[in-house]
């Protein structure tokens, strides 16, 4: 027996367009979509329908999992408090971005911990527990010893879809200002002033030994088993070229506006955190994701460590007039299920998957930041292959 739904009295975001309208959906998948609503079915009093967020990177699984310094929480608990977040944000698609690589001031369960947690990612996926759909985004963090190791441990899991070639050594890349590094590290209290040049050296010296070598292997490696693979934090066009060398097809965070335009030119889409955009800039200093978006150089928007930033910075930059909500729409659905390879997901169209979420945008009053207003998205309800779940 078939289960159909229809939705109704709804501003259905489209690839090009907002139609006042319905959405049918029988099985799973979408059917029909008309501009005219139907007198039956479930009314959304004029909100917005939307397609679930493909969310490419997003950090804070490993926040549930150690949400306090050296205390850590029951994996699978962990994943699916965090997976009901990441479905009330508006998610149906989530790349849990998990790091591997184990740095000076990882500690010694660094690796275990990430094992047990992208082993917990795949078990409660796989067995049914979890709202949205969820794959493994590995982290790799090139310039530490054990990155290969790891990742040859865990790498063959089906639901890695993606792999991030990282060097977070300060002095280039996202931490060319070295204070910026400073700040963060003494910020967050795992050095003292006193310790951080030491460390600094320590992670030159690692990145001289590993850097290299690492990013070709865990290449190598990505390649052979059809691992979508980013390049993280590109700042200048040898970061790029080294990077198309490798058969990187995605631009993770670059830092300036000429390595985008050298990403763009090399065929990589380029992601940005939308964070950045609700922020009005970066916390490190480097190119706003505002400025890359007006030169044409923004194809996707990731949540990095806020949720529910995604459909806020969609809803902020339409209110501003930057962007049509379709064009929002396919930065945070349509383009991140593109580059993944997800194309049965991302737009409302006959065919897709009936991954869809309901949004109310609510009028927030001017303030000194938003002069004009700005609306706040509501989400009020999301589909997974047309099953509520949240």
């Amino acid at each position: 027996m078939s289960n159909e739904t229809v939705f109704t009295n709804a501003r259905v975001v489209l690839d090009d367009e907002v139609i006042h309208g319905s959405v049918r959906v029988v099985d799973g998948a979408i059917v029909d979509v008309s501009g005219s609503p139907t007198v039956a079915g479930e009314d959304l009093q004029g909100d917005f329908l939307m397609p679930g967020i493909v969310e490419v990177h997003t950090d804070q699984v490993e926040a549930h999992f150690q949400p306090r310094p050296k205390r850590y929480w029951d994996p699978i608990p962990a994943v699916i408090a965090h997976d009901a977040q990441m479905a009330a944000s508006g998610m149906t698609t989530v790349l849990d971005a998990l790091r591997i690589g184990t740095g000076p001031t990882d500690g010694n369960n660094m690796a275990k911990n990430a094992r047990t947690l992208i082993d917990a990612v795949v078990h409660a996926a796989e067995s049914g527990l979890l709202r949205a759909d969820h794959f493994v985004h590995l982290r790799c963090e090139v310039s530490t010893p054990d990155v290969v190791d790891v990742f040859d441990e865990v790498g063959a899991h089906d639901r890695v879809r993606m792999v991030s070639l990282m060097d977070h050594t300060p002095g280039q890349r996202q931490y060319a200002d070295v204070e910026a590094f400073r700040t963060y590290m003494v910020g967050k209290g795992r050095l003292t002033n006193e310790e951080f040049e030491s460390h600094v050296e320590e992670l030159h010296r690692l990145s001289a030994q590993y850097a290299h070598p690492h990013r070709r292997l865990m290449a190598e490696r990505a390649t052979a088993r059809g691992i979508t693979m980013a390049a993280h934090d590109d700042a200048t066009q040898a970061h790029v070229d080294e990077g198309v060398a490798l058969g990187v097809g995605i631009s993770e965070f670059p830092t300036t506006i000429a390595a985008a335009r050298a990403a763009r030119a090399a065929g990589q889409l380029v992601v940005m955190g939308a964070p950045n955009i609700v922020r009005g800039g970066s916390h490190s200093g480097n190119v706003a994701a505002s400025e890359l978006l007006a030169a044409g150089l923004l194809d996707i928007l990731s949540s990095d460590y806020v949720p529910a930033s995604p459909l806020q910075a969609a809803f902020l930059l339409f209110a501003r007039g930057d962007v049509t909500l379709p064009e929002a729409s396919k930065l945070i659905s349509g383009n991140p299920a593109r580059a993944i390879g997800l194309d049965d997901r991302g737009v409302i169209e006959v065919g897709r998957r009936a991954d869809l979420i309901r949004v109310h945008a609510y009028d927030e009053a001017p303030s000194e930041q938003h002069p004009l207003g700005v609306p706040v998205p509501i989400v009020r309800g999301v589909w997974r292959e047309g099953k509520r779940v949240a």
